[in-house]
């Protein structure tokens, strides 16, 4: 029998809408969901090749544990025993810091970060990496300063511009905005709007721009301090909005008297009218801004971020329709985590603060293993990810990861990461176990969805969220629960709710556990601990997120989460479960002030001294590394690590190393032949591609490939080729800004 299906894909954070035809309990056939909100039938090949992501080859069906060099077959309740013994004794000899957790930055799914933080804790550490730390470590850290919480991550609201910046963004490669090449080319088409892409490439979304400044490599800050100056030194700020909303201007305003603002623009080879007629536009038009990769990872990381959010300030753009607004949620992503505060812990070798709503930067986690400080980490569950080719420095992995005491991974295949572990556990795929996301990225309306298993998952497979229960239960972490709150979970959801807060009232270790009791009383009767969590969730979600659903139709009351959790049952295409209030954006910060606080003490200096002929030096190139390498190009034939089969692009040029016609005439090379790059970190060969698309003295790299499918390895890993120490102060990796050289094989 043949049925479609609604769900959505979990291949990038936009999880857009799909349709899947079921036939023999097996996925067989995708396509966009036309009934889906906010995608609305729009997909990408990507989604629509989810099929591959499903079925790879050599899926884990039974949990393996380390024998020497090979693995073997043991039953849930061995490995779940050893492990949490394991992880007893080193907590025990060691003490919690030994501990970490490093997951819960999967496109797909983030139940599982409720039940990994709550064993975390309960053991005592405060140790949780993510892949969020990995690339918005700086400007997530800056939005816990600047607007009050890490998790305020103020997103574009490109619905309502005149005018979008895209800065270090190829949004029609990466996408990251709902329908985002559908808008793209709208803003492109329109007379009335203006799309404006500040890159050094002639990207897939430069072409369609009506403006592009083709911004030197690395220089970024600089630009963004001279675009300041100018709009200062013309008396184009908006005043009206800096006394009303921003704090702190007065601290900062001389950083940008006296800068010779020509000279930064000509450092960034750019000519200074076109600069000064943007300029111009951010300080007449209703704009928003899209930074990305670009300068998250580029030259100068947090600084960029730092002067970008100041360039917004000064311009009246936060907080407002058409500009970079906070949207509504229906769960933070992450918690604020302030390295100030005497209980946030640190890393004990490098001193990195957790600074991605809670997370510590993962480009930390080799040092930290490898040093002989006492409280080194011994113990890593790694889950829904591969750090050996999503993190930097692979070959930092391998040492650090060969050094532990104990590496648990939780995945659906032998990934390259699970090779190095000492057991590994078979998880449910996302199209197999109930599960959501909570990104923000819409407003001022609030999108959720709950996917739903599609398949039954083969063999022994738990959900990430159903192990760590196990976990959880095997280290005494949960009470024990009632015969008559057991029963209560086979019946009407709101009395069990009733009987579970009773209880949890007389039983002090209840609270602490909830996830976990969830999961063993809802979570027993659904086969799903992420199932029985989200609703939790949504029944305890924070009063900004019940204010949002009663906008949205949902009229308060205490059954309304409740309300809101069988609309996405009966919904499986998603809906819009909030909306945000749009004239009271502002009250969204949650500083002392209550305002914009644009000055951040620990960039002070940085913003202070940055100038024209310093940067011209600091940009010299070594002769050893001639050029700039970009490791981590947006294509539509690259998707992280979670497509395996490289039959997905069989017929497409996917994993090249790309150089500009001129370059390829200086050294000789030409299109198609074997070339090798060679960085600081090590080397990797593949396929030259020369490309109009490349600016001279740069080198492009996509990620995600370099995986070993079917005993062979499929393209280059990246990641081989930067340094896990070569990252900004905050901890971001500078993949966008890796000296390099390229010479024939």
């Amino acid at each position: 029998m043949s049925q479609w299906h609604k769900t959505g894909c979990v291949l990038c954070a936009q999880n857009c809408g799909l349709e899947v035809r079921i036939e023999d309990d097996r996925m067989v056939k995708v396509r966009p969901d036309k009934d889906n909100p906010r995608s609305q039938g729009y997909a990408c090949r990507k989604g629509l090749n989810v099929l591959y992501h499903q079925y790879p080859e050599g899926r884990l069906t039974e949990p393996l544990r380390r024998v020497g060099d090979r693995f073997e077959p043991i039953s849930w309740e061995r490995a779940i025993d050893e492990i949490g013994g394991k992880m007893c004794e080193l907590a025990d000899q060691y003490g919690p810091r030994c501990l970490a957790y490093m997951g819960g930055g999967s496109q797909g799914g983030h139940a599982e970060v409720a039940f990994a933080l709550n064993l975390l804790r309960s053991m005592g550490s405060q140790y949780f990496y993510s892949s969020a730390g990995q690339e918005f470590s700086g400007i997530w850290w800056l939005f816990g300063r600047m607007l009050g919480k890490q998790y305020n991550v103020a997103i574009p609201d490109e619905r309502a511009a005149e005018m979008l910046v895209g800065w270090g963004w190829n949004g029609m490669q990466s996408h990251q905005m709902a329908q985002a090449r559908k808008v793209l080319k709208g803003f492109s088409k329109d007379p009335d709007r203006l799309l404006v892409v500040i890159d050094p490439r002639k990207s897939e979304t430069a072409a369609i721009a009506d403006i592009h400044l083709p911004v030197r490599p690395g220089t970024d800050a600089l630009l963004i301090k001279a675009m300041i100056a100018v709009i200062l030194a013309e008396g184009w700020e908006n005043t009206d909005y800096i006394r009303q909303n921003v704090e702190g201007w007065d601290k900062i305003r001389p950083w940008f008297g006296g800068f010779d603002a020509r000279a930064a623009i000509a450092v960034c080879q750019l000519d200074y009218e076109p600069v000064r007629d943007i300029c111009r536009l951010m300080t007449t038009r209703r704009w928003c801004m899209h930074p990305d990769l670009g300068v998250y990872m580029g030259r100068h990381s947090t600084l960029n971020s730092y002067l970008m959010n100041i360039l917004g300030a000064i311009c009246g753009i936060f907080g407002v329709r058409g500009g970079n607004v906070i949207p509504g949620m229906v769960m933070p992503m992450g918690f604020h985590a302030d390295e100030r505060d005497p209980g946030t812990w640190r890393t004990v070798t490098t001193g990195l603060p957790p600074v991605a709503a809670g997370a510590f930067p993962p480009n930390a986690m080799p040092e930290e293993i490898l040093s002989d400080h006492p409280d080194r980490l011994r113990a890593v569950c790694v889950s829904a990810c591969n750090p050996l080719r999503a993190y930097a420095d692979t070959t930092a992995y391998e040492k650090a990861f060969g050094k532990l005491d104990l590496l648990v991974v939780n995945d659906i295949v032998m990934s390259e990461t699970a090779r190095l572990a000492h057991y590994v556990l078979p998880c449910r795929s996302f199209y197999e176990s109930w599960d959501a996301t909570f990104f923000p990225w819409t407003y001022p309306d609030v999108y959720f969805q709950m996917r739903r298993p599609l398949v039954t998952p083969p063999g022994q497979c738990l959900e990430a969220s159903q192990i760590f229960t196990l976990l959880a239960d095997r280290l005494g972490l949960i009470p024990d629960i009632p015969d008559e709150l057991q029963k209560a979970a086979e019946g009407d959801r709101l009395i069990f709710g009733m009987k579970l807060m009773e209880w949890a009232g007389t039983e002090p270790k209840a609270l602490p556990a909830m996830p976990f009791v969830l999961a063993k009383t809802l979570g027993r009767v659904w086969d799903s601990a992420a199932k029985a969590a989200l609703w939790g969730m949504i029944m305890t979600a924070p009063k900004s997120f019940r204010k949002n659903a009663a906008r949205a139709g949902f009229a308060t009351g205490p059954d309304q989460g409740d309300r809101v959790f069988q609309a996405l049952l009966d919904n499986p295409q998603g809906l819009w479960v909030g909306r945000a209030d749009e004239e009271g954006n502002m009250s969204a910060i949650r500083t002392p002030s209550g305002k914009i606080e644009v000055y951040v003490p620990e960039m002070e200096a940085l913003a202070k001294a940055l100038d024209a002929v310093s940067e011209a030096e600091d940009l010299k190139m070594p002769d050893e590394f001639p050029m700039i390498l970009s490791a981590g190009r947006h294509m539509d034939y690259n998707i992280n690590t979670m497509m395996r089969n490289p039959e997905w692009n069989k017929g497409k040029r996917a994993c090249t190393i790309a150089i500009s016609p001129a370059d390829a005439d200086v050294l000789g090379l030409t299109d198609g032949q074997q070339v090798r790059v060679t960085t600081e970190a090590g080397s990797e060969v593949g396929e030259l591609e020369v490309s109009d698309q490349v600016r001279p003295g740069t080198v492009l790299i996509p990620h995600g490939f370099g995986l070993i499918y079917d005993g062979e390895i499929y393209g280059i890993n990246v990641n081989r080729l930067t340094k896990n120490t070569h990252r900004d102060p905050i901890g971001t990796p500078l993949h966008r800004y890796v000296p390099c050289r390229v010479e024939a094989v």
